[in-house]
Protein backbone atom coordinates (compact mmCIF):
# COMPACT_ATOMS: atom_id res chain seq x y z
CA UNK A 1 0.00 0.00 0.00
CA UNK A 2 1.11 3.09 -1.19
CA UNK A 3 2.12 5.58 1.34
CA UNK A 4 1.85 9.33 0.96
CA UNK A 5 3.62 12.10 3.06
CA UNK A 6 2.88 15.77 4.27
CA UNK A 7 3.53 18.81 5.98
CA UNK A 8 1.03 20.37 8.16
CA UNK A 9 1.64 24.09 9.59
CA UNK A 10 -0.06 25.95 12.07
CA UNK A 11 -0.64 28.74 14.59
CA UNK A 12 -2.79 29.81 16.89
CA UNK A 13 -3.03 31.69 19.93
CA UNK A 14 -1.03 30.06 22.75
CA UNK A 15 -3.02 27.58 25.30
CA UNK A 16 -2.87 24.22 27.06
CA UNK A 17 -3.77 20.83 25.19
CA UNK A 18 -2.58 22.04 21.65
CA UNK A 19 -0.04 19.11 21.03
CA UNK A 20 -2.45 16.42 22.58
CA UNK A 21 -5.32 17.61 20.40
CA UNK A 22 -3.37 17.70 16.96
CA UNK A 23 -1.13 14.43 17.63
CA UNK A 24 -4.12 12.94 19.03
CA UNK A 25 -6.33 13.70 16.12
CA UNK A 26 -3.66 12.22 14.03
CA UNK A 27 -3.15 9.06 15.56
CA UNK A 28 -7.08 8.50 15.25
CA UNK A 29 -6.55 8.54 11.42
CA UNK A 30 -3.24 6.09 11.72
CA UNK A 31 -1.06 9.01 10.60
CA UNK A 32 2.85 8.58 11.56
CA UNK A 33 4.54 11.61 12.79
CA UNK A 34 7.72 11.45 11.00
CA UNK A 35 8.94 15.15 11.95
CA UNK A 36 7.59 17.62 14.40
CA UNK A 37 8.90 21.11 15.60
CA UNK A 38 7.22 23.26 17.74
CA UNK A 39 7.68 26.93 19.53
CA UNK A 40 5.77 29.19 21.81
CA UNK A 41 6.26 32.89 21.68
CA UNK A 42 6.11 34.26 24.82
CA UNK A 43 6.13 37.89 23.13
CA UNK A 44 3.64 37.50 20.84
CA UNK A 45 1.85 34.57 23.09
CA UNK A 46 1.19 32.60 20.08
CA UNK A 47 1.58 29.11 19.79
CA UNK A 48 3.53 27.64 16.21
CA UNK A 49 3.80 23.79 14.97
CA UNK A 50 4.99 22.40 11.91
CA UNK A 51 4.68 18.51 11.55
CA UNK A 52 5.87 16.25 8.80
CA UNK A 53 3.99 13.26 8.58
CA UNK A 54 2.90 9.99 6.39
CA UNK A 55 -0.37 7.62 6.02
CA UNK A 56 0.18 4.35 7.42
CA UNK A 57 -2.86 3.32 5.64
CA UNK A 58 -5.61 4.46 2.64
CA UNK A 59 -6.29 8.11 3.92
CA UNK A 60 -7.61 10.66 1.51
CA UNK A 61 -6.67 14.16 1.58
CA UNK A 62 -10.06 15.03 1.88
CA UNK A 63 -9.93 13.10 5.40
CA UNK A 64 -7.28 15.09 6.97
CA UNK A 65 -8.27 18.04 6.21
CA UNK A 66 -11.61 17.05 7.68
CA UNK A 67 -10.41 15.29 10.40
CA UNK A 68 -8.17 18.30 11.51
CA UNK A 69 -10.82 21.46 10.25
CA UNK A 70 -12.36 19.90 13.64
CA UNK A 71 -9.53 20.53 15.89
CA UNK A 72 -8.77 24.00 14.00
CA UNK A 73 -12.10 25.55 14.67
CA UNK A 74 -11.75 24.90 18.54
CA UNK A 75 -8.43 26.93 18.62
CA UNK A 76 -9.36 28.83 16.15
CA UNK A 77 -5.86 28.21 13.97
CA UNK A 78 -4.50 29.29 11.34
CA UNK A 79 -3.25 26.03 9.50
CA UNK A 80 -1.94 25.16 5.86
CA UNK A 81 -1.55 21.30 4.35
CA UNK A 82 0.49 20.55 1.82
CA UNK A 83 1.87 17.27 0.18
CA UNK A 84 5.66 16.73 0.66
CA UNK A 85 6.09 16.46 -3.30
CA UNK A 86 4.30 20.12 -3.89
CA UNK A 87 6.09 21.89 -6.24
CA UNK A 88 5.09 25.30 -5.84
CA UNK A 89 5.08 28.21 -9.38
CA UNK A 90 7.44 31.01 -9.14
CA UNK A 91 8.22 34.00 -10.47
CA UNK A 92 11.99 35.21 -10.26
CA UNK A 93 11.72 39.11 -11.49
CA UNK A 94 15.10 40.72 -11.63
CA UNK A 95 16.94 43.75 -13.06
CA UNK A 96 20.70 43.83 -14.74
CA UNK A 97 22.61 42.09 -11.44
CA UNK A 98 22.40 38.37 -12.66
CA UNK A 99 23.93 36.34 -9.57
CA UNK A 100 20.94 35.74 -7.68
CA UNK A 101 18.62 34.68 -10.78
CA UNK A 102 21.77 32.55 -12.48
CA UNK A 103 22.29 30.82 -8.99
CA UNK A 104 18.41 30.05 -8.79
CA UNK A 105 18.26 28.88 -12.04
CA UNK A 106 21.02 26.48 -11.99
CA UNK A 107 19.51 25.29 -8.41
CA UNK A 108 16.17 24.85 -10.10
CA UNK A 109 17.47 22.78 -12.73
CA UNK A 110 19.49 20.57 -11.29
CA UNK A 111 16.51 19.70 -9.44
CA UNK A 112 18.18 21.07 -5.53
CA UNK A 113 15.30 23.73 -5.50
CA UNK A 114 12.06 21.92 -5.10
CA UNK A 115 9.86 24.57 -7.72
CA UNK A 116 8.29 25.35 -10.65
CA UNK A 117 9.59 28.71 -12.39
CA UNK A 118 6.42 29.39 -14.12
CA UNK A 119 8.63 32.53 -16.06
CA UNK A 120 11.20 35.53 -15.28
CA UNK A 121 9.94 38.67 -15.16
CA UNK A 122 12.21 41.82 -15.68
CA UNK A 123 12.14 45.53 -16.52
CA UNK A 124 15.24 45.30 -18.92
CA UNK A 125 15.95 42.86 -21.57
CA UNK A 126 19.77 42.14 -20.30
CA UNK A 127 18.80 38.47 -19.00
CA UNK A 128 16.76 36.96 -21.56
CA UNK A 129 19.54 34.91 -23.25
CA UNK A 130 20.03 33.42 -19.46
CA UNK A 131 15.97 32.87 -19.28
CA UNK A 132 16.30 31.28 -22.93
CA UNK A 133 19.42 29.37 -21.83
CA UNK A 134 17.08 27.60 -19.01
CA UNK A 135 14.50 27.25 -21.36
CA UNK A 136 12.52 29.72 -19.07
CA UNK A 137 9.68 32.22 -20.34
CA UNK A 138 10.91 35.63 -20.31
CA UNK A 139 8.57 38.53 -19.99
CA UNK A 140 9.78 42.37 -20.49
CA UNK A 141 7.77 44.85 -18.78
CA UNK A 142 10.08 48.09 -18.59
CA UNK A 143 9.32 50.31 -15.72
CA UNK A 144 8.92 54.30 -15.72
CA UNK A 145 6.48 56.66 -13.76
CA UNK A 146 4.04 56.41 -15.77
CA UNK A 147 3.82 52.99 -16.85
CA UNK A 148 4.58 51.41 -13.45
CA UNK A 149 0.84 51.03 -12.40
CA UNK A 150 0.26 49.52 -16.03
CA UNK A 151 2.91 46.61 -15.76
CA UNK A 152 1.99 45.87 -12.51
CA UNK A 153 -1.56 45.12 -13.51
CA UNK A 154 0.33 42.83 -16.57
CA UNK A 155 2.45 41.45 -13.64
CA UNK A 156 -0.57 40.03 -11.26
CA UNK A 157 -2.87 39.28 -14.83
CA UNK A 158 0.40 37.03 -14.94
CA UNK A 159 0.49 35.65 -11.66
CA UNK A 160 -3.26 34.75 -12.21
CA UNK A 161 -2.66 33.10 -15.11
CA UNK A 162 -0.14 30.63 -14.27
CA UNK A 163 -1.01 30.35 -11.24
CA UNK A 164 1.65 31.67 -9.02
CA UNK A 165 2.26 30.87 -5.35
CA UNK A 166 6.16 32.83 -4.81
CA UNK A 167 7.93 35.74 -6.38
CA UNK A 168 11.06 35.87 -5.85
CA UNK A 169 12.59 39.58 -6.27
CA UNK A 170 16.33 37.97 -7.09
CA UNK A 171 17.51 41.76 -7.31
CA UNK A 172 14.34 43.28 -8.73
CA UNK A 173 15.30 47.28 -8.62
CA UNK A 174 11.66 48.66 -8.46
CA UNK A 175 9.69 49.07 -5.49
CA UNK A 176 6.57 47.55 -5.46
CA UNK A 177 3.10 49.14 -5.01
CA UNK A 178 1.15 48.89 -1.59
CA UNK A 179 -1.73 47.54 -3.72
CA UNK A 180 0.97 44.46 -5.06
CA UNK A 181 2.76 43.74 -1.65
CA UNK A 182 -1.08 43.49 -0.04
CA UNK A 183 -2.34 41.28 -2.39
CA UNK A 184 0.79 38.84 -2.31
CA UNK A 185 1.26 39.24 1.47
CA UNK A 186 3.89 36.55 2.33
CA UNK A 187 4.11 35.45 -0.97
CA UNK A 188 6.86 37.70 -2.26
CA UNK A 189 10.97 37.62 -0.96
CA UNK A 190 13.27 40.13 -1.50
CA UNK A 191 17.02 39.84 -1.23
CA UNK A 192 19.22 43.17 -0.22
CA UNK A 193 22.84 43.74 1.33
CA UNK A 194 22.37 44.44 4.92
CA UNK A 195 23.97 47.41 4.88
CA UNK A 196 20.07 49.31 4.60
CA UNK A 197 19.51 51.61 5.80
CA UNK A 198 23.11 52.84 6.74
CA UNK A 199 24.49 52.65 2.90
CA UNK A 200 21.20 53.71 0.81
CA UNK A 201 21.42 54.33 -3.06
CA UNK A 202 24.24 53.48 -5.94
CA UNK A 203 27.16 51.34 -5.42
CA UNK A 204 26.45 50.34 -0.87
CA UNK A 205 29.68 47.94 -1.49
CA UNK A 206 31.36 50.95 -2.61
CA UNK A 207 30.45 53.18 0.24
CA UNK A 208 31.20 50.69 2.91
CA UNK A 209 34.32 50.37 1.69
CA UNK A 210 34.86 54.00 2.31
CA UNK A 211 33.58 53.56 5.54
CA UNK A 212 36.14 51.28 6.19
CA UNK A 213 33.49 48.27 7.42
CA UNK A 214 34.53 44.74 8.86
CA UNK A 215 31.57 43.06 8.11
CA UNK A 216 29.16 42.53 4.75
CA UNK A 217 26.15 40.60 4.67
CA UNK A 218 22.70 40.06 3.14
CA UNK A 219 19.43 39.65 4.54
CA UNK A 220 15.76 37.99 2.59
CA UNK A 221 12.88 39.20 4.06
CA UNK A 222 9.37 39.00 2.73
CA UNK A 223 7.87 42.14 1.43
CA UNK A 224 5.65 44.29 2.75
CA UNK A 225 4.27 47.77 2.09
CA UNK A 226 7.11 49.11 4.27
CA UNK A 227 9.98 49.15 2.28
CA UNK A 228 12.90 46.53 3.37
CA UNK A 229 10.95 45.96 6.74
CA UNK A 230 9.29 42.82 6.01
CA UNK A 231 9.07 39.59 8.21
CA UNK A 232 13.09 38.54 8.27
CA UNK A 233 13.75 34.97 6.87
CA UNK A 234 17.34 34.50 6.85
CA UNK A 235 20.40 36.64 7.10
CA UNK A 236 24.28 35.93 6.94
CA UNK A 237 28.21 37.72 7.04
CA UNK A 238 31.05 37.98 5.89
CA UNK A 239 34.09 39.79 8.07
CA UNK A 240 36.52 42.09 6.01
CA UNK A 241 39.94 42.96 5.75
CA UNK A 242 41.33 46.71 5.62
CA UNK A 243 43.10 45.53 2.03
CA UNK A 244 40.18 44.08 0.38
CA UNK A 245 39.22 46.30 -3.12
CA UNK A 246 35.69 47.56 -3.32
CA UNK A 247 35.59 44.89 -6.49
CA UNK A 248 35.99 42.30 -3.82
CA UNK A 249 33.78 43.45 -1.56
CA UNK A 250 31.53 43.15 -4.36
CA UNK A 251 31.93 39.64 -5.45
CA UNK A 252 31.99 38.91 -1.73
CA UNK A 253 28.19 40.29 -1.08
CA UNK A 254 26.94 38.55 -4.37
CA UNK A 255 28.19 35.03 -2.96
CA UNK A 256 26.55 35.55 0.31
CA UNK A 257 23.69 37.54 -1.31
CA UNK A 258 22.56 34.29 -3.40
CA UNK A 259 22.96 31.87 -0.61
CA UNK A 260 21.15 33.65 1.72
CA UNK A 261 18.16 33.66 -0.77
CA UNK A 262 18.70 30.21 -2.16
CA UNK A 263 17.94 29.34 1.65
CA UNK A 264 14.93 31.62 2.35
CA UNK A 265 12.79 30.36 -1.09
CA UNK A 266 13.91 26.81 0.12
CA UNK A 267 12.97 26.78 3.56
CA UNK A 268 9.67 29.15 2.19
CA UNK A 269 8.83 26.24 -0.30
CA UNK A 270 9.50 23.60 1.93
CA UNK A 271 6.66 25.23 4.97
CA UNK A 272 9.70 26.14 7.39
CA UNK A 273 8.86 29.48 7.53
CA UNK A 274 5.71 31.08 9.49
CA UNK A 275 5.31 34.85 9.69
CA UNK A 276 4.78 36.21 13.34
CA UNK A 277 3.78 39.73 13.23
CA UNK A 278 6.88 41.39 12.20
CA UNK A 279 9.13 38.41 12.18
CA UNK A 280 8.97 34.72 11.34
CA UNK A 281 9.27 31.34 12.75
CA UNK A 282 11.81 29.50 10.81
CA UNK A 283 12.21 25.75 11.69
CA UNK A 284 15.06 24.64 9.84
Amino acid sequence: MEKKEYILNLSCVDRVGIVAAVTGSMAELGLFVLELSQFSDPSTEKFFMRIHFETTKEVTEKAIVKNFSCISENFHMSWDLRAIHFRPKVILMVSKHSHCLNDLLHRWSTGNLPIEIAAVVSNHEDLKKMASWYEVPFHHLPVTFETKKEQEKILFQLVEKKGVDLIVLARYMQILSDELCQKMSGKIINIHHSFLPSFKGAKPYHQAYERGVKIIGATAHYVTADLDEGPIIDQETKRVRHDQSPNELVRMGQDVECQVLARAVKWHVEQRVIINNHKTVVFN
